[in-house]
């Protein structure tokens, strides 16, 4: 067992893009990375092999919050971890639930102790405690474990989001505490990553980054962007805290985003991502392609015999037709959310598989700004 390891492998000249590899007891992750989003140990209307074989997934997502209600601790450690519950053997990150206490603004209490909620499902009182969090997240066995923190909406005054960074600065320290005195589970190590706060304010977000980066993790996040900020603001505090995070360590942005939004904070230094994007508007007939932005819904595709998306060096893609597709949404067969999930996440990882290869060749600057403007073309 080790900590898991960061080794960079390659660096675009003409942007701060880089590629590296991380290292976990279950397995290797090549950066840039794209994490889908598993929120209750299942990525919606997708499969585990899917994920592996169609996907070509590297590591998932679990969140705490969620998996904390249902199926519960108990089922979680009698099974052995998430990784053994959903027959899963690559790496896990688990999000803390700060974001769902967050969203959950009408049923939730902050105090300096944690955030006293109530579940969405049957109205019972919880309390999340920076340590309890902590405990949940090794009980899960996730190999990377985020701190628990507050996360500000958007906008907040300043007041407020200097008050809510210095509370998650606070939590932090007690995160580290009870990581430092509980042992890993299951046989493997798992690992704190910190978060970055501080709102739209740059002095906050480089004090944030600055504090973070003294506690010396495996690994740093910046949150509690990309939640109704301008694309702009979010790219520039983006650039602002990767200049003053740790270049030897990974850099996740969390909740982000479109391919576009991707590929422009993979140019500003950033090594993963999650976000819902890619399943949740799968489900909801759109669909992301090489060629741009797909409503499946559309008359045009009814007659359409084409693959999905022939652009794409993915074999699932090839499989089923537009027409086909179109036609599974209208009908409302289950199989149509399946197929336009599993290719968009495929895209998802298509699009970070090929980030990596052109930061590795030298020219990934010019390759995503011609590629940027396709992306977000609506076809």
């Amino acid at each position: 067992m080790s900590a898991i390891q960061f080794k960079l492998e390659g660096y675009d000249t003409a942007s701060k893009a880089r590629a590296g590899l991380l290292t976990t007891d279950h397995g290797e992750i090549q950066t840039p990375i794209f994490m889908p989003v598993g929120t209750v140990g299942s990525v919606k209307a997708v499969s585990q092999q899917q994920l592996r074989e169609e996907v070509n997934a590297q590591v998932i997502l679990g969140n705490t919050y969620h998996l904390y209600l249902r199926p519960g601790q108990e089922v979680l450690e009698a099974a052995g971890g998430l990784h053994q519950f959903m027959g899963w053997n690559k790496p896990i990150l688990t999000d803390s639930g700060g974001y769902q206490v967050f969203s959950l603004a009408g049923n939730r209490k902050l105090t300096e102790e944690g955030a006293l909620f109530q579940s969405h499902i049957d109205g019972s009182k919880h309390l999340f405690t920076p340590e309890n969090v902590m405990d949940i997240q090794r009980v899960i066995g996730a190999d990377i474990i985020m701190a628990f923190d507050e996360c500000p909406p958007y906008p907040s005054e300043y007041t407020y989001a200097k008050k809510s960074m210095d509370l998650t600065h606070r939590w932090l320290d007690r995160c580290i505490r009870r990581i430092s005195e509980t042992p890993d589970k299951y046989g493997y190590t798992q690992n704190l990553f910190p978060i970055v706060q501080g709102s739209t304010y740059a002095d906050l977000r480089k004090a944030s980054c600055e504090f973070i980066a003294d506690k010396g993790a495996a690994g740093n996040a910046i949150g509690g962007l990309s939640v109704g900020e301008p694309e702009e603001m979010m790219y520039e505090l983006t650039a602002l805290c990767c200049e003053n995070l740790p270049a030897s360590k990974p850099r996740y942005l969390m909740g982000v985003g479109t391919p576009w939004n991707i590929l422009e904070n993979i140019s500003l230094g950033v090594d993963m991502f999650d976000c819902v994007m890619p399943t949740r508007n799968g489900r909801n007939a759109m669909l992301f392609t090489s060629k741009g932005i797909m409503n499946i819904d559309n008359k045009k595709w009814e007659k359409d015999f084409s693959p999905i998306d022939n652009g794409i060096d993915c074999g699932f893609s090839n499989y089923y037709t537009k027409a086909y597709l179109r036609h599974l949404v209208k009908a409302k067969e289950i199989l149509g959310l399946t197929i336009a999930s599993v290719h968009n996440l495929a895209f998802y990882l298509w699009l970070v598989k090929e980030a990596r290869a052109h930061i590795l060749t030298g020219d990934f600057n010019s390759w995503k700004n011609e590629l940027v403007p396709v992306l977000k073309t609506r076809l």
